[in-house]
């Protein structure tokens, strides 16, 4: 099986609808929450439970509960935990339908269903998919997986060996199994699927290994394939036809696919699709967000790379495009752009305006119109000197000459690194603050381009790449934004990259987790941390909250130190060795002094 090591060492080898927002400051009455969230974007009322990772299609992380609030939070006790049984990255969201919790750990990916109604939330069944082990050794980023989707009786997940289950809700029986990709080709799945209507979708990892990108619809009821779309190639592969309508000239002609990628590289590409896809059910349109081109050494693939790290509007039933925006043109830095996109309606320069709101890898904050693609915003939310800015009439990004990587030579001061200045770690909005919660890195870094051969199923990076901390001297922050008028609200340094999601609730405050395993409760409209619990292990995994069957509001989040840079302690690499995970635990070599490996859910209430 490889192991991070290896993969830095084989790829040196390759040489390779939201409510207006109240006024400022305005608080409730003690204690008082506001109606819940069903606006015309969502539509999805607020019930207490947790059917998917995002919580709402809109992909706010919005809970309507309003039990636990800034004045009583620190008052949360522990209710109960639940072990794993699994010591890797656990990154998922658990589920709460019906009375019962719903968790996927990474692999071996086992689904465990919790009874809510008894005390001590006990196990009422697993179900073990037993995927091939051998897909550990193609995974780029750690085991993990992201989490499932609830609907019609089903719960849905990914299996790192390229299976999506469905799993009956009730009995723990499998209703079906199909299979999406190869491991032989270096794909692999980590991301929570997205149910709309009777489809689920999903997409692939593995730009590190020379995979070709895609998402698919499955049928809901047998797990048929119903549509699939390449992100790179001709445009019959891409599902473009003559619905598609990009705002920008650069994103517009035929093929593009194609021809801005050197003959036939676009076949081993990447641009896989492994974050999160948001839904306007009044438009009828997904979207979502691609991933990086390989190789890593941007001389190898001269052009535009279409359509890498570029954000996508589809039609849920069909697959169409509607229309596309490439973030990163020629992407230099691993961009991806799976990040999340927040379907809002804001007020924009005194107009309500239908909008994705997306936390870029390359240290942006964008504003979309999201009916035309137009660029409306694109403020840099992290230090960043690898661009700057965004060009609004063309759309595009301007980058700094002296930054661009090339072969043989080292450039030095790359901020943002690799994993940018925040990678997936979804963020969560509230619409009676106005303001976006998230958590991101302070990472900078040296990077060498380097020759690679392609083989198939083998890492296909061509680079070397050592991080560090950024300006300061901290290496994270949990910050709240303002996508109105493009400005940081308030912000918190942390030691270590803030690698886990966050949940913000009608009580006005808003979770988020440490890699040295703290779970901490901060004020949403001050940032005032107002609790904190120390866990058994690092977080990265996404919080949530629900109303259990005793009416209680209940905070759940699983503890497991994983991932990209918890791979020095889920993946026992050597902190004397820089270049292991990918360049990552040259900045993350004091973690195993903070933190061991872990795999629990702690659930807390007043």
């Amino acid at each position: 099986m490889r192991t991070w090591t290896t993969i830095a060492v084989l790829a040196a080898a390759l040489a390779s609808g939201c409510h207006r927002n109240p006024p400022q400051g305005e608080q409730p009455a003690h204690g008082a929450a506001p109606a819940p969230p069903a606006s015309s974007v969502t539509g999805q009322p607020d019930d207490g439970q947790w059917l998917m990772a995002s919580k709402d299609y809109a992909n706010t992380r919005y809970s309507g509960l309003g039990e636990i609030t800034t004045s009583n939070v620190k008052d949360l006790k522990l209710a109960w935990s639940f072990s794993t049984g699994v010591l890797r990255g656990q990154e998922a969201a658990p589920l709460v339908v019906n009375g019962t919790m719903y968790i996927v750990t990474p692999y071996p990916n086992i689904l465990y269903a919790l009874d809510l109604t008894k005390p001590g939330a006990p196990l009422k069944w697993s179900f073990k998919p037993k995927p091939s082990a051998a897909a550990q050794g193609v995974a780029c980023c750690d085991v993990v997986n992201r989490g499932a989707a609830y609907a019609d009786g089903k719960v849905v997940f990914n299996t790192l060996d390229n299976h999506t289950v469905a799993v009956d809700a009730t009995t723990g029986e499998q209703v079906w199994n199909a299979t999406l990709g190869d491991i032989n080709r270096g794909e692999t799945l980590t991301m929570a699927p997205l149910i709309v209507k009777d489809k689920v979708l999903v997409g692939n990892s593995g730009g590190e290994m020379g995979i070709r990108g895609w998402v698919t619809a499955l049928n809901l009821k047998d797990g048929s394939q119903v549509w699939r779309a390449y992100h790179t190639g001709p445009d019959k592969d891409v599902l473009i036809g003559p619905q598609f309508k990009p705002f920008y000239a650069s994103d517009r002609g035929t093929d593009l696919g194609v021809s801005s990628w050197p003959p036939d590289q676009w076949k081993i590409g990447g641009a896989g699709m492994w974050g999160w896809i948001s839904y306007d059910p009044e438009l009828d349109l997904i979207f979502y967000g691609t991933a990086n081109p390989g190789p890593w050494n941007p001389e190898l693939r001269p052009g535009d790379n279409k359509w890498a790290c570029t954000v996508f509007a589809r039609r849920p039933d069909t697959g169409e495009a509607v229309w596309a925006y490439q973030y990163n043109p020629h992407d230099l830095f691993d961009h991806d752009s799976i990040n999340e996109h927040l379907v809002l309606d804001l007020q924009i320069n005194g107009q309500m305006r239908k909008v994705l709101v997306h936390p870029e890898r390359n240290g942006h904050m964008y504003v979309f119109d999201r009916q035309s693609g137009e660029v409306l915003s694109a403020k840099p939310f992290a230090f960043t000197n690898t661009a700057t800015g965004v060009d609004l009439k063309t759309g595009r990004l301007q980058y700094v000459e002296e930054k661009k990587p090339s072969t043989g030579k080292v450039v030095r001061y790359i901020c943002p690194a690799e994993p940018g200045a925040k990678d997936w770690q979804p963020s969560a909005y509230s619409p009676r603050t106005g303001l976006l919660y998230f958590g991101h890195q302070n990472i900078c870094e040296d990077m060498e381009g380097l020759e690679v051969s392609y083989i198939e199923g083998t890492p296909y990076v061509g680079a070397n790449v050592k991080m560090y901390a950024g300006p300061g001297g901290h290496r994270g922050e949990f910050k709240a934004w303002d996508p109105v008028n493009g400005t940081i609200a308030w912000s918190i340094k942390e030691q270590f990259p803030v690698w886990s999601g966050t949940v913000v609730t009608a009580g006005d405050v808003a979770f988020y987790g440490t890699m040295d395993g703290w779970f901490k409760a901060v004020h949403a409209r001050t940032g005032d941390v107002l609790w904190q619990f120390k866990v058994g292990s690092g977080i990265i995994g996404q919080p949530i909250t629900y109303k259990g069957p005793d009416g209680k509001q209940y905070v759940a989040v699983l503890s497991g130190v994983g991932g990209w840079p918890g791979a020095i302690v889920s993946g026992n690499l050597d902190p004397k060795d820089p270049t292991a995970a990918l360049g990552f635990v040259n900045a993350m070599s004091d973690l195993p002094a903070y933190t061991t490996k872990g795999g629990t859910l702690y659930v807390f209430s007043l």
